[in-house]
């Protein structure tokens, strides 16, 4: 692949995009091993437990997604403000660090799995220090904790740093208050106490509203630039909308993230509070992209009937862009209010409805905008000037579309399933979960995520041999 690019911070990015592919193709493999596993539990059973795969897969889908996320910032940044990256050559030691820190933990959830609590080698516990810190959703050891906390101190400096030196523009600025709320936010997870009501009040910090309101402010910074540079967005438009996000996602996210707190003993003011503010959140991006697509719809009209041709620059980065909007509507929208309401939450809360709405809010929020970002860097690497939709293009787009909205939707019929059994009929106990696991809708919703898991598969084959040979396609614009 010939490399066109003249920054070497965006020699770095596509060093991060790299490594997210690849922890992307792992999220899926585990995914579909767990899928197996929920179907038939003596699939790999004391080789590879569901426990574990299931740990991968959610850890494998954080870290890529937060790989592409720096390794976009990386992107953007030489070219908002005009300058290289200050730093380059430590930015560069903290991709090898991150890289190597990563692989080890990998290595160690897979071939140890688990960890001795009771143990200490001077005066550090074993298993949380060394192995698993036992919190779920962010297992990584207390070692690996700090060192991604150092990294992304790390990258706070360099874009602080790079900002302050060149142009800083509306979306710089907006990256550089998301940085600091990235890194504190993270912060909060890594504390403890005795009291689990106060421990889950921190720990949905760092699960939901850092992934709330930090990587949804990454999403609208993406956007917008991305939006500049396919099809000539209004910037003075795209970052309004930015600042009206920040101002939204920080404003109500914390507020929202109250619809987590139905469960550890919170006041009860929580409920409607975080119902209503978790709604909220979505909107601004969505409202950025209808405001973006009219003004452009409207330019494109003028331009058609002057005879002039198209301004789409690069038309796969374009279409997973607009995934993004309706993903995210989607995902975090509409599967997200369907159980934010404390009246319904009390019958879906820790169910399939719960899955349903990950997969599709993750998928929707936040790989398809990084899908997008992703063709962007394969455009710039290969000096093309007009990026075409090639057929590998449209087969992964179909195809990882499809898998992940069937995949929701499997889910949800799974969820109805435990609703109706587990919680409606037989009061939420034990006796009442493992009753609703032979549920028929149960059972077959889950044969069916399992079918469109291996569809989304199929999907990224496509998408990474298309990201791999655009560099050698004609069809292209150079």
């Amino acid at each position: 692949m010939a490399n066109q690019l003249k920054w070497e911070g965006q020699r770095l990015a596509t060093w991060y995009f790299t490594v997210a592919v690849v922890l992307f193709g792992a999220q899926l493999l585990m995914g579909l091993i767990a899928a197996t596993q929920f179907l038939y539990p003596s699939f790999l059973f004391e080789i590879f437990d569901f426990s574990v795969a299931r740990m991968v897969h959610i850890n494998a889908l954080v870290v890529w997604m937060v790989y592409a996320m720096v390794g976009a910032a990386y992107w953007l940044l030489p070219e908002e403000t005009g300058i290289e990256v200050v730093g380059i050559k430590l930015a560069k030691l903290g991709f090898f660090v991150l890289t190597a820190a990563v692989t080890v933990v990998v290595l160690v959830y897979i071939l140890i799995q688990y960890g001795d609590t009771t143990t200490e080698i001077m005066g550090l516990n074993v298993g949380i220090w060394f192995i698993n810190e036992g919190r779920e959703y962010i297992e990584a050891p207390r070692w690996a904790d700090i060192g991604i906390a150092v990294v992304l101190v790390g990258f706070l400096g360099h874009v602080f740093a790079t900002a302050m030196k060149g142009n800083r523009t509306g979306i710089v600025t907006v990256l550089m208050a998301d940085m600091i709320a990235l890194v504190g936010l993270y912060l909060c997870g890594m504390g403890f106490t005795d009291s689990i009501s106060m421990d889950q009040f921190w720990w949905w910090w760092v699960i939901h509203l850092w992934v709330e309101a930090t990587w949804e402010v990454l999403v609208g910074v993406f956007a917008a630039f991305g939006l500049i540079r396919i099809i000539g967005a209004n910037r003075q438009i795209v970052e309004m909308w930015l600042w009206i996000e920040v101002s939204m996602l920080f404003g109500s996210g914390i507020l929202g993230m109250g619809h987590h707190y139905f469960w550890i003993g919170t006041p009860e003011y929580w409920w409607e509070i975080g119902a209503l503010f978790s709604a909220l959140e979505p909107l601004p991006l969505v409202a950025m992209f209808i405001h973006v697509t009219y003004d452009w719809g409207k330019e494109q009209g003028i331009a058609k009937a002057e005879g002039k041709g198209s301004a789409i620059m690069n038309t796969p980065a374009l279409a997973w862009f607009f995934t993004n909007a309706f993903g995210n509507f989607l995902g975090a929208g509409i599967w997200g209010f369907f159980h934010t309401l404390p009246q319904v939450n009390i019958y879906t809360h820790g169910t399939q409805f719960t899955s349903a709405h990950g997969h599709l809010a993750f998928f929707g929020a936040y790989a398809t905008i990084l899908i997008g970002i992703f063709y962007i860097a394969v455009q710039g690497t290969n000096g093309i000037k007009t990026l075409k939709m090639t057929k590998n293009a449209k087969w992964a787009i179909v195809l990882i579309n499809l898998g992940v909205f069937g995949m929701t939707v499997a889910l949800t019929i799974s969820g109805y399933g435990q609703v109706l059994v587990e919680r409606a009929m037989m009061g939420a106990t034990w006796e009442a979960f493992f009753v609703s696991q032979d549920a028929l809708w149960f059972v077959q919703g889950l044969g069916w995520r399992l079918a469109m898991g291996v569809v989304t598969l199929v999907g990224f084959v496509f998408l990474v041999k298309d990201l791999l040979t655009i560099g050698k396609n004609p069809m292209h614009v150079r």
